[in-house]
């Protein structure tokens, strides 16, 4: 099969750019940047040597713009592209290749809570009613048929995970506090001072917290499918580390709701889940993922309440990992063909 990437030089094009070098079904791969067409990839991106040589010999090694791209038909397109303006450019695959989208853009149909998140109106709403939300493990058969996949942000993945097995079931009851520490990556690659080393080596901080950050919007709409009744509080911090994210999430248990209802569910739920891993009262650990495209989950019950714990890589999992998850799904491939199931040492 073909794919192509829009936006080859960020984090999660480049990370996918080495998953798709490695996916077995992958046979060409169609590299795309709106600022970079016809250099070769190797000057944008040194550290692939010669992975992608062969799959991306039919355009010489080289970046195209989108219009080459389109004229490649490809089967799927991974958009590697800034929130607002990704949809948009992904209109001429529309209808014509598989998107799975890693922006904003398609995450969130409710117009009104759209624009609460992102101060403006969702840029392709005709889209937006097609488009399936990719949190592989919760919504499989959906992700099996959809044309679209909105992949979901980081912190959503890492969040609703361990929250929507016992929402679903109704075991939970009043606020979800969750807080949460990303690694540097998951603000993307822009050149800000604050994310410059200096700034953020040997120092963790608190960003946007309550309402204010993007994704308590994505978070509160996904918990609302499950469970209406449940409010958030979340507050995200950022790590002095490249990548990873771990979060932890306090929420009162219903009276009737045992230690056992909590173990059987969530075996019922990720028990045969390749990428979810079941840690009991074990707790998980950002370099036991990093690399994998694995979500670590463990919880303990203390005084009626549930502490839920849970960590990812934010660039793998939180991003170029389940978008490869989502194309394995949606074209009946391995669901692990091209990820890690384990982490780098």
């Amino acid at each position: 099969m073909k794919a192509a990437i829009l936006g080859i030089s960020g984090y999660t094009g480049m990370i996918l750019l080495r998953m798709l070098a490695d996916h077995p079904e992958v046979k060409e791969i169609i590299p795309v940047s709106s600022s970079k067409p016809g250099e070769k990839i190797i000057d944008i991106d040194p550290g692939i040597g010669k992975a992608v040589m062969e799959k991306t010999a039919a355009l010489d090694n080289c970046v195209v713009d989108i219009s080459c791209a389109v004229t490649k038909k490809p089967d799927v397109v991974f958009a590697a592209l800034p929130h607002l303006a990704s949809a948009e450019m992904c209109d001429p695959f529309f209808g014509k290749s598989v998107v799975i989208d890693l922006s904003a853009d398609l995450r969130i149909k409710n117009h009104d809570l759209f624009q609460k998140a992102y101060n403006v109106a969702p840029p392709r709403p005709d889209i937006l009613k097609i488009s399936v939300y990719g949190l592989s493990e919760v919504y499989e058969k959906e992700i099996k048929k959809a044309d679209v996949i909105a992949n979901p942000g980081c912190y959503p993945t890492c969040i609703l995970l361990p929250i929507i097995p016992l929402a679903a079931k109704g075991f939970l009851e009043g606020v979800i506090i969750t807080s949460a520490l990303s690694g540097i990556s998951g603000a993307g690659k822009k050149a800000t001072i604050g994310n410059l080393y200096v700034e953020r080596t040997e120092n963790i901080c608190a960003y946007l917290p309550g309402k204010t950050h993007r994704h308590f919007t994505e978070i509160t709409n996904e918990i609302d499918n499950f469970d209406k009744s449940l409010d958030l509080f979340f507050t995200p911090h950022l790590a002095p580390t490249k990548r990873g994210m771990h979060a932890v999430s306090v929420i009162s248990l219903k009276g009737n709701v045992s230690e056992k209802h909590i173990e059987d569910t969530f075996n019922e739920y990720y028990g045969n889940k390749k990428f979810i891993f079941l840690k009991g009262k074990k707790l998980p650990e950002t370099r036991d993922v990093w690399g994998s495209n694995r979500c670590d989950i463990s919880w303990q019950v203390q005084d009626g309440k549930i502490l839920l714990f849970s960590a990812i890589d934010n660039l793998i999992k939180g991003a170029s990992g389940q978008a490869v998850q989502n194309m394995n799904l949606r074209f009946n491939f391995d669901e692990a063909a091209g990820l890690r199931l384990y982490g780098e040492l």
